[in-house]
């Protein structure tokens, strides 16, 4: 990273930690600001979209109570599309049961209007150390 990138970096590495408390915030709508229409979760199950991922949420199926960033994520920029890469521990409810994940998250950015906005999140179960 250079000189000339360092700022879209921290802006891209905050906005995905509103967006982490955003999602432990249990609040669609906000958690939903930070994606765009087309966003879809890439998991061990396949494909979720953003409407399904959020419907779960307003329904209480699917709360999070923790998520947090274990290591400085890499960030790379390609113009007005983005990569953010990093190790994320998180507890999950679904459905009643408690999920303690510790992953690799992927996640794809796209600057519109002024605005990054997620369009895919690929995530993979870490290795045990």
């Amino acid at each position: 990273m250079d000189d000339d990138t360092a700022p879209v970096h921290a802006q891209l590495v905050a906005v995905a930690d509103e967006w982490a408390a955003a999602i432990v915030s249990n609040d669609a709508a906000r958690i939903a600001a930070f994606m765009a229409d087309e966003w879809v979760i890439v998991s061990e199950s396949g494909l979720t979209s953003k409407r399904d991922f959020l419907s779960l949420v307003e329904s209480g199926e699917l709360t999070h109570s923790a998520m947090t960033l274990v290591n400085q994520p890499r960030v790379r920029v390609y113009g007005d599309t983005a990569i953010l890469t990093g190790r994320i521990t998180n507890t999950a409810h679904h459905l009643g049961r408690r999920y303690d994940a510790d992953e690799w998250t992927t996640d794809v950015f796209v600057k519109r209007d002024g605005r990054w906005l997620c369009v895919l999140s690929q995530i993979t179960a870490a290795a045990p150390a």
